[in-house]
C-alpha cells in the first residue's frame, strides 16, 4: 500500500468510527466516595468525613457529568478518566484525557457551587451564597493547573522522544493537546465575557464541551490531517501504561484521618443496654423503664458518658437512677 493510499484509508477509518470507547472509566472518587460513605454510616456525626464526604460527591458528580456528555458525542474517540502522571519529583492527576482523531484534550473538572467568573486578567472569581450572604472570593486558577498537567506530559514526552523528532514537533505540542476547563454543575453562570481571547473557549460547561471538540475538529488547518483508530487506541494505550497505579485502601486512611476519637454507633450498645436494663429488671423486680427509659437510652447511646461525673453533668437520668444503676451503665459503655 502506497503512502496515499495509507493517509486516504486512515481518514476513512476516522470517519467511519464515531464511538466513545472509554478506555480507562474508574475513578479513584469513587473509591474514595464509597469508604467515606460507609464511615459516615459508622460515624454519623463526624463533620470532618460529612465535609469530605460532601467535597467528594461534587467531585464524583462532576467527572459522572462529563462521561455522561462524552457518551452522547458521536466524533470518535478514546477517553481515559483519573489519570495519574509523573515525572521525576513532578506528578500530574487529570480528569480526562480525551483522544480524538486530530487533537489530545486534558480536561479539569469543577464541579462548584456558585458562579464563575473569568476576568480581563484571566483570574477566576467564584460568587456564591451561605445563609443569605453573597460571597464573592478568588479561586486557584484551574486553568493553571490542567496547563501544568500538561508540562508534566510534556516532559515525559521529551524524554521519550529523539533529538530530532523533538525540534520539529515540540512547537506543535500544546495546539494538539489542548487543555479545558469544564464547569460541571448546571446550576453555574459561567462569565467569560471579558476574559482574554486565548482563555474565553478554553473554559466552558460541560453542556458545551463534546460541542467545543466538534468545532475545532471542523474548523481544523487543511494540512492536519485525522489519525486511524488504531492509532487513537494505541496513543491511550501509552497513557495507560504511564499512568501510575495507586493501591490505596481509602477506608483505612479516612478512618485513621478523621475517627480517631469517634466512636462507631455499629458496636451494638443499645442492644447492650437494653439487655443490661433487662437483666436490672427481673433481678430487682421493678419495670424497665426504672432502670432508664427508652428516651433516656437514646440519649446513653449518643452521648456515651464514660465516667459517672459526665453521666451527672450530661442530666440524662435521675440522681436516684444514677446511684442505683449508674456503676453498671458506665461500665456497659466502657466495654472495648
Amino acid at each position: 500500500m502506497g503512502l496515499i493510499d495509507s493517509v486516504i484509508d486512515s481518514a476513512f477509518d476516522a470517519f467511519r468510527f464515531k464511538d466513545t470507547v472509554f478506555y480507562k472509566e474508574d475513578s479513584d472518587l469513587q473509591s474514595k466516595y464509597d469508604a467515606l460513605k460507609k464511615l459516615n454510616e459508622e460515624y454519623p456525626n463526624n463533620e470532618d468525613l460529612m465535609s469530605e464526604l460532601y467535597i467528594v460527591k461534587k467531585g464524583l458528580d462532576g467527572e459522572n457529568e462529563i462521561a455522561y456528555q462524552l457518551k452522547k458525542a458521536h466524533i470518535g474517540m478514546y477517553v481515559l478518566r483519573d489519570i495519574k502522571l509523573k515525572y521525576e519529583d513532578l506528578t500530574a492527576q487529570i480528569d480526562y484525557v480525551i483522544i480524538t482523531p486530530v487533537y489530545i484534550y486534558y480536561i479539569e473538572c469543577k464541579n462548584l457551587v456558585g458562579n464563575i467568573t473569568v476576568t480581563d486578567k484571566g483570574d477566576f472569581i467564584r460568587e456564591y451564597v451561605i445563609n443569605g450572604k453573597k460571597i464573592k472570593k478568588g479561586m486557584y486558577s484551574p486553568l493553571r493547573q490542567v496547563e501544568a498537567q500538561r508540562e508534566v506530559v510534556r516532559k515525559i514526552w521529551e524524554s521519550n522522544t529523539s533529538r530530532i523528532r523533538k525540534f520539529f514537533a515540540s512547537k506543535n505540542f500544546d495546539y494538539y493537546r489542548r487543555v479545558l476547563v469544564v464547569a460541571a454543575n448546571q446550576d453555574t453562570i459561567l462569565n467569560t465575557n471579558r476574559a482574554p481571547k486565548d482563555i474565553k473557549y478554553k473554559v466552558l460547561r460541560a453542556d458545551a464541551l463534546v460541542r467545543q471538540m466538534e468545532y475545532d475538529i471542523n474548523h481544523r488547518g487543511n494540512d492536519e490531517s485525522f489519525d486511524s483508530r488504531k492509532s487513537m487506541e494505541e496513543l491511550a494505550k501509552s497513557y495507560l501504561e504511564l499512568s501510575i497505579k495507586e493501591d490505596i485502601n481509602y477506608y483505612d486512611y479516612y478512618k485513621n484521618k478523621y475517627c480517631q476519637n469517634s466512636v462507631p454507633v455499629n458496636d451494638n450498645l443499645k442492644e447492650r443496654l437494653i439487655e443490661l436494663r433487662k437483666n436490672r429488671s427481673t433481678e430487682m423486680g421493678i419495670p424497665a423503664y426504672y432502670v432508664f427509659t427508652n428516651d433516656e437510652l437514646d440519649k446513653l447511646v449518643e452521648l456515651r458518658p464514660k465516667t459517672i461525673e459526665e453521666l451527672k453533668i450530661a442530666n440524662i437520668l435521675t440522681p436516684v437512677k444514677i446511684k442505683t444503676h449508674g456503676e453498671s451503665i458506665i461500665k456497659e459503655i466502657n466495654v472495648k
